[in-house]
């Protein structure tokens, strides 16, 4: 890669995804990278039991060109660990993570990218809220997320509107070093408060949202919410 070229990592974790991810990994291979950007991307299979590895390696078949790295757990391990395998071999100057289940539009990420570098910033979030166009498959669901962002910003002093975003966009050198602990859901939370901790105000930017049902493959639970909380407070109030 030349030296005046910025290069995003997209960070792909996967755990039987099987029914969307070829048209994920389709669109995150064809998004164009804004002038002066290129990516690279990164999918981690945390032991899928369908069909995702052969989906996963048909689609890198078709596409000799494009920089993907494949890696797998040999033991189901959950989301933050396979986001933190994926983070080690991340090169990019940036890096974000790409849910597997189409609710996010990878257009979007050339906007992230593009207010990261403009701005001079290290961390930007994706709202899903700041864009009124979006739907929410479930009520219970958008009062969690608006109560997490709540909690941390009072503990924080953000003014965050949605911390459970799955588009966190970073600086890897400060991803990286935040010395990560999570294993499954807690990823946001926990990089969330450590970021915050080290000073660092958190913007967002309005992105689409396409939510599906627990029916369509929805994995994250209402005590997911509950954890993330715990987090928040464990890592404002212990050192």
């Amino acid at each position: 890669m030349e030296n005046n070229i910025i290069l995003l990592s997209v960070i792909i974790p996967v755990y039987n995804e099987e029914s969307t991810l070829e048209r994920l990994l389709e669109k995150v291979i064809s998004l164009q990278p804004a002038n002066g950007t290129a990516k690279e991307i990164i999918i981690v299979n945390d032991c899928s039991s369908d069909r995702s590895e052969d989906i996963a390696k048909e689609v890198i078949a078709r596409h000799p060109d494009a920089c993907i790295r494949y890696l797998r757990h040999d033991v189901n391990s959950g989301k933050g660990m396979a986001i933190r395998t994926g983070l080690q071999s991340a090169t990019g100057d940036y890096v974000v993570i790409q849910d597997a289940d189409l609710e996010y539009e990878p257009q979007d990420l050339n906007m992230l990218l593009n207010y990261l570098i403009s701005n001079g910033r290290k961390v930007v979030y994706g709202s899903r809220f700041l864009n009124p166009a979006n739907k929410h498959s479930y009520y219970g669901f958008y009062l969690g997320g608006r109560l997490v962002s709540l909690c941390t910003n009072i503990l924080y002093g953000q003014r965050l509107t949605d911390e459970p975003t799955c588009y966190k966009m970073l600086e890897t050198g400060l991803l990286k070093s935040l010395s990560l602990q999570c294993t499954g859901f807690e990823f946001c939370p926990e990089v969330t408060a450590k970021v915050a901790r080290l000073g660092y105000k958190i913007d967002e930017l309005p992105i689409c949202y396409y939510p599906r049902t627990i029916v369509e493959g929805k994995k994250i639970k209402w005590h997911d919410g509950v954890k993330a909380i715990w987090v928040l407070l464990k890592y404002r109030f212990i050192k």
